[in-house]
């Protein structure tokens, strides 16, 4: 029986129907099986793998992981099984769920961002892959990585190089570390861009003041968690005024009323980074969170909180 009363949740992105706004980040899920002992996928709104690339990568030496006070920064470096074995060996047990999988992709050249492309629409029909997300901002490897999205011809030059090498939605991953956001941003949509995601983490470092020494054998990493959300907020902010497209939010997420600040500034949908590794069933508590808000404020679809923030 359909309970007529329940307020609707879906929203579309990037042509993709999610049953909810409620995506996991890249990076923090690993590639969905991690997380069944804790979780049933096909309640999530998309589940966003960990970063692929097209050769598999062991990552940076440790340590690569330190909390932060009210975050934590990160410099794993793109550990990655590689695109081979994400389609053999990763993506045929995700055919049993029925929530759209985002791909994660990241180059040291734009002919390696194609060539991942071109594979992952090759094995799309038989495979679970509804769009990819392409990352520009990583700021935890030493080539490519973030050099692309911190300027705007790099951005137009790579997402229109992949615009045309495959019809998969194209989701484009954003760094806070520019300048000017929402340049880049323009960018990426005018290069064809179905939609965005931001942001990734800010670049930062700590230091072992015993040793005098960084804590991370990288020196520096990326910063994430509850201390990144006022600029992720004030960026997804800027973006929503200047871009057609949807935005996908994130940084900071930790609970149900994060998620939803995000979409009263512009976000159609958000994704949980961080909170995952605290709370592997933060997502899920997150969307139950949602609905309960939208019935409490009598609410009928949560499509009508999108930049709905009174100026």
């Amino acid at each position: 029986m359909i309970n007529n009363n329940k307020p609707n949740l879906a929203v579309e992105i990037a042509g993709i129907k999610l049953k909810n706004p409620v995506l996991t980040a890249s990076g923090t899920f690993g590639y969905g099986q991690e997380f069944t002992p804790f979780l049933d996928l096909n309640k999530l709104g998309a589940i966003v793998l960990k970063g692929i690339t097209l050769k598999p990568r062991r990552g940076n030496p440790p340590p690569r992981i330190i909390e932060t006070p009210s975050g934590m920064l990160n410099a794993i470096g793109l550990q990655n099984v590689g695109v081979e074995a994400l389609i053999r060996e990763k993506l045929p047990y995700l055919q049993r769920f029925n929530t759209p999988v985002i791909i994660n992709i990241s180059g040291d050249t734009r002919e390696e961002y194609i060539e991942l492309a071109r594979r992952l629409e090759e094995v799309s029909p038989e495979l679970p892959i509804s769009a990819l997300e392409v990352n520009i901002s990583c700021p935890n490897v030493q080539k490519g990585g973030l050099a692309w999205g911190i300027d705007a011809s790099a951005t137009y030059e790579l997402v229109n190089c992949l615009r045309k090498a495959t019809t998969l939605p194209l989701i484009v991953k954003l760094t806070p570390n520019v300048t000017n956001i929402k340049i880049i941003a323009q960018a990426a949509e005018e290069a064809g861009a179905d939609a965005l995601s931001l942001i990734n983490t800010l670049v930062g470092m700590a230091v072992d003041l015993d040793s005098r020494k960084p804590e991370l054998a990288n020196i520096s990493g990326g910063l994430s968690g509850p201390a990144v959300k006022p600029v992720a907020l004030w960026m997804v902010w800027q973006v929503f005024q200047e871009v057609h497209i949807p935005i996908i939010g994130m940084g900071g997420i930790m609970k149900t009323r994060d998620a939803l600040e995000f979409m009263v500034v512009g976000a159609r949908a958000v994704s949980v980074g961080t909170a995952n590794l605290v709370n592997p069933r933060a997502a899920i508590e997150i969307i139950e969170g949602i609905e309960k808000y939208l019935i409490e404020n009598q609410i009928r679809e949560v499509k009508e909180l999108v930049g709905s923030m009174k100026i």
